[in-house]
């Protein structure tokens, strides 16, 4: 186990963006400190709540396409955020029983919740770290639920904005993907500052310096490079509710995403 794995800690006196995450979606698992930067974030970006939730529905959208019309039996979900309706597991194996889920957060809240609420023969909770995804991959709970020489879904889903420029999200993402048998996917939403007056976008970032984690905003074109490599699904990257949408179209947020399939 690596030193940052072992450093992994419990601090509530630190807000946590998955525990802000839980805030905005209106759950309870959260600290004082995560409601005083995501009350911050949610001054400077009243939009934030809508974005959280229709983020949580582009993953639903996506894991639902991805165990119906692609055929996906085995997910693996990094920065999986705390339990709450809807889950990967329960929405992949309402289409296909037997569905294999390996949630995965660097959160020891998280981690414990997913344990007690996520776990089952097909499902699995690990303590991990996107930043070191070869820890992901090779984690015995991983090694027993997916088999890699089979399509997989790879869901990172409001996770790599998190993720500093020198720590290579282009390179973790590279990692991930070369793991995946042909016709795996990719799922992928990310925030973004094209969609906002700089000021604001300034704020945003501002609100996480209080948390265990930046927020980076970056481009479209910054977060389509991401993809390379791969096959995008239709209709590509686009805003979270512009994405397959189920329904009419709510207002606009500031995050992109987008659902891409690895050919060969």
């Amino acid at each position: 186990m690596s030193d940052r794995r072992e450093a992994l800690g419990f601090d509530t006196s630190v807000a946590n963006p998955a525990r802000m995450y839980d805030y905005f979606l209106g759950g309870k698992d959260h600290f004082p400190a995560d409601k005083a930067a995501a009350d911050q974030l949610l001054e400077a970006v009243p939009q934030t709540r809508v974005g959280a939730r229709e983020n949580r529905a582009f993953l639903q959208r996506a894991v639902g396409f991805l165990a119906g019309e692609a055929g996906i039996r085995q997910f693996l979900d990094i920065g999986t955020g705390l339990p709450t309706q809807g889950n990967v597991h329960q929405v992949a194996q309402a289409i296909a029983p037997g569905t294999r889920v390996v949630y995965v957060d660097n959160d020891p809240i998280v981690h414990a919740h997913a344990n007690a609420l996520l776990g089952g023969d097909n499902t699995a909770s690990i303590l991990g770290d996107l930043r070191e995804p070869d820890e992901i991959l090779t984690d015995p709970e991983t090694y027993r639920l997916i088999d890699f020489d089979q399509p997989v879904a790879v869901l990172l889903v409001a996770v790599l904005h998190f993720i500093r420029d020198e720590e290579d999200p282009a390179g973790i993402v590279a990692r991930l993907t070369a793991t995946m048998a042909p016709g795996s996917y990719l799922v992928l939403s990310h925030a973004t500052g094209d969609l906002y007056p700089r000021e604001i976008g300034a704020k945003a970032t501002k609100a996480y310096d209080r948390a265990s984690a930046p927020l980076v905003l970056r481009s479209r074109e910054e977060i389509e490079r991401l993809f390379d490599g791969l096959e995008p699904v239709e209709p590509g990257l686009v805003q979270l509710s512009r994405w397959r949408p189920d329904g009419d179209l709510p207002s606009a947020n500031g995050l992109f995403g987008g659902v891409a399939t690895k050919v060969r």
